[in-house]
């Protein structure tokens, strides 16, 4: 059996249903007299008990069809066959302003055209 979650409404509903029942039964024992009208509501609510009943047996008797496993995904390899870690330095380098760069590896180079 497999476990599933709460239905607030279903156990609502049946607490009702197991209060109504129990107030039944007391009144059985406390010799309480019911008119016509208490009998058709109880057979009513018995059925819709059996009703209820049945509705959730078939409920588990149908199973889900299995979900196919995905295929796993073919991840591409780094053009040219680079690790990672370089792909990613070399974008780096790109992305980075090349004046600046040059200006940080030779800071010499600006003093030299001013002479």
């Amino acid at each position: 059996m497999k476990p599933h979650r709460l239905d607030g409404v279903s156990l609502t509903f049946g607490l009702l249903f197991l209060l109504i029942a129990i107030w039944w039964a007391v009144s059985q024992v406390v010799t309480l007299h019911l008119p016509a009208l208490g009998w058709t509501v109880a057979g009513g609510l018995i059925l819709f008990g059996v009703v209820g009943l049945l509705g959730a047996i078939n409920s588990g008797r149908r199973d889900q069809p299995p979900i196919p496993a995905a295929e796993p995904v073919k991840v591409p390899s780094t053009p040219g066959d680079l690790p990672p870690e370089v792909h990613a330095s070399i974008v780096q380098e790109l992305l980075e302003n090349p004046g600046a760069r040059f200006e940080k590896e030779h800071p010499d180079a600006d003093r030299q055209s001013e002479k």
